[in-house]
């Protein structure tokens, strides 16, 4: 059974879950178990980055909260529903991009018209200041697109859309790097007290400046979950000309041509700017030690889950 040691429980100060998972288990046919009972609590009001290498099931997790997929066991609310039943209040308040969109063979205008019956809260005005953003035209034809073109127009949709729950699926595959930006600057504008946004991803870099809270999947287990405002707190981030004889407080080392750039534990509570795919290297690399670390001081900002 996995050991989840959650302060919100202690000081009861945070807002209550939007999404919560209780002892799930899920798996594919012929296949081992991909979660054996996962518990993860998230609440509005944050943008949560899942983060994992390929294969550890980020996809699924958000398939299990978007009701696309059914956990064998275990329970799991989405914003008070459960999500296996595809009720209609309940697929009106969630959305999923998933990682490869199909889009129908409409103009960008003629599908706004058509699916943005479906969200009573829906914003017209929005997608079309969304899609600006991202240079693409209401006249377009989405069977005319690249891969990278769908996706604008799904992500200015999905946020436009204004659900309390927005499940990104590898979102930034197939955008440049001035898209990237703009992605960025539009996720922070849609985010309020009452939505919870989560984005799955293998590329780390894409969500630095974005997200507050982060979630890591390794070995198909959650091997933490916490804020970066903790992370700030345990540990530093810095350049070493030279690691030397300090190799040992370590937990991550990546050498550069400006030096090496190392993960060490925040022992005198200096300021370093996270970087957030070291962090998750150190994280996979070193999972034992991180999770000592995070265990001795539990913070009192936001639940941290060490797996």
């Amino acid at each position: 059974m996995d050991t989840t040691y959650s302060v919100v429980d202690i000081y009861n100060t945070k807002p209550q879950s939007m999404i919560s998972f209780k002892q799930v288990c899920f798996g594919y046919e012929k296949q081992k178990a991909l979660f054996e009972n996962l518990n993860l609590h998230l609440s509005p009001g944050r943008i949560y980055g899942l983060l994992g290498k390929n294969g550890e099931g980020k996809s699924s997790l958000l398939r299990n909260m978007a009701g696309l997929l059914f956990p064998d066991k275990g329970e799991i609310s989405i914003a008070g529903f459960n999500p296996s039943g595809r009720e209609a209040e309940f697929l009106q308040d969630v959305f999923f991009i998933p990682e490869e969109p199909y889009l129908p063979s409409f103009t960008v205008e003629k599908f706004s018209e058509r699916f943005g019956l479906l969200y009573p809260k829906y914003d017209r005005t929005e997608f079309h200041k969304g899609i600006s953003h991202f240079n693409v035209s209401v006249s377009d034809r989405l069977d005319k697109m690249s891969y990278g073109q769908r996706k604008k127009v799904l992500i200015a949709f999905a946020l436009a859309c204004n659900t309390k729950v927005i499940l990104m699926d590898e979102p930034t595959n197939g955008l440049d790097i001035p898209v990237k930006t703009q992605f960025r600057k539009s996720v922070l504008s849609a985010i309020d007290d009452e939505k919870i946004i989560v984005i799955a991803t293998h590329q780390v870099r894409d969500l630095d400046n974005l997200i507050d809270s982060v979630i890591i999947l390794n070995e198909n287990k959650i091997a933490i979950q916490t804020d970066l405002e903790t992370v700030a707190q345990h540990l530093s981030f810095e350049t070493y000309a030279d690691i030397g004889d300090g190799s040992d407080s370590i937990l991550y080392a990546k050498p550069g041509p400006g030096g090496c750039k190392v993960v060490t534990r925040n022992i005198f509570g200096t300021d370093s700017r996270i970087d957030l795919e070291q962090f998750f290297n150190a994280v996979v690399l070193s999972p034992t030690k991180i999770q000592h670390i995070f265990d001795q001081n539990p913070p009192s900002q936001e639940s941290t889950t060490v797996l």
